[in-house]
């Protein structure tokens, strides 16, 4: 088994070097279309866009297993001695920070993503390496992502188009295919597939490239968001599922659920931007109860 594990970890990156942009079509033209944009507002609607437009900041907590054999092909991705269980600090106007105290057996790891910016701090100590902060940043905009689904998707798009229909766990869903330019994290561009429930109109998974991570380059994943529950108007995913589509076909990745949430505490950038969370910021999310 060891030998095997060593054998894949050194073929891993050659396997995604060739493998670029499997899993996810490039558009044959970009732009974005009138009835791809339509269906993005309609699930945004369902999600309570209404709602959504009216929250400043939010306050999550998140708990969630890893899959053995990935910590040990992208260790430096997955960060398995800190990244455990986070609370986690969203700032939505006027622009978008987003800051992350992870916690495991290692100790606190504190992200902080704002603009083109991020930083790391590991129990207190700044961490300049490149990879660690390329990784940081993938994880606080796809956490971002997973969470807000078609929000996060009503601008920013370079191209925007409408594939044919699939299945998601027997359910029908309409495909949206997106290009973003820049991707999340420090990706130069990402792709995305968006799967929309049809009866619900929720996103119930999202597809990805990951170009903002070396090691990543070249892979797709997928993150099915499920158990929605409805807070101040807007519907949040509180379950969330991750594999590798490609260079390893549906490879459990991550389980993770949302523990804790609550929205508008006043928060300011001052209070997620620094080298600790502030008094505000620091009180942990509202914790979920299992009938919430």
């Amino acid at each position: 088994m060891r030998r095997y594990l060593y054998l894949l970890a050194l073929v891993f990156p050659i396997i995604t070097a060739c493998a670029t942009n499997l899993g996810i079509p490039e558009p044959a033209t970009r732009f974005v279309s009138v009835d791809a944009q339509r269906l993005l507002i309609e699930s945004a609607e369902a999600h309570g866009l209404q709602a959504w437009q009216e929250i400043k900041d939010i306050s999550v907590s998140y708990s969630g297993e890893w899959a053995s054999l990935v910590t040990r092909l992208q260790p430096v991705l997955i960060d398995a001695s800190y990244r455990q269980r986070s609370q986690e600090r969203l700032i939505l106007s006027p622009s978008v920070i987003v800051s992350q105290l992870h916690t495991g057996p290692g100790g606190e790891k504190l992200v902080i993503r704002e603009s083109n910016e991020i930083r790391i701090r590991y129990n207190g100590t700044v961490n300049e390496m490149p990879a660690p902060l390329a990784a940081a940043a993938l994880v606080a905009d796809g956490y971002r992502m997973f969470l807000t689904g078609p929000f996060y998707f009503l601008a920013g798009n370079q191209s925007l188009s409408l594939l044919p229909e699939e299945t998601v766990d027997a359910q029908p869903c309409h495909v949206l295919l997106a290009v973003r330019r820049p991707g999340h994290g420090l990706s130069v561009e990402d792709r995305y597939l968006i799967y929309i429930n049809k009866q619900s109109m929720l996103v119930t998974r999202i597809r990805f490239t990951m170009e903002g991570l070396e090691s990543t380059r070249g892979a797709v994943a997928e993150v099915d968001m499920a158990g929605h529950i409805s807070m101040d108007g807007v519907r949040w995913p509180t379950h969330f599922i991750e594999r590798l589509i490609k260079p390893i076909p549906n490879l459990a990745v991550h389980q993770w659920q949302l523990t804790g949430l609550d929205l508008n505490r006043g928060l300011r950038a001052e209070d997620i931007n620094g080298d600790t969370f502030s008094t505000l910021a620091s009180s942990p999310a509202k914790e979920l109860r299992v009938n919430d």
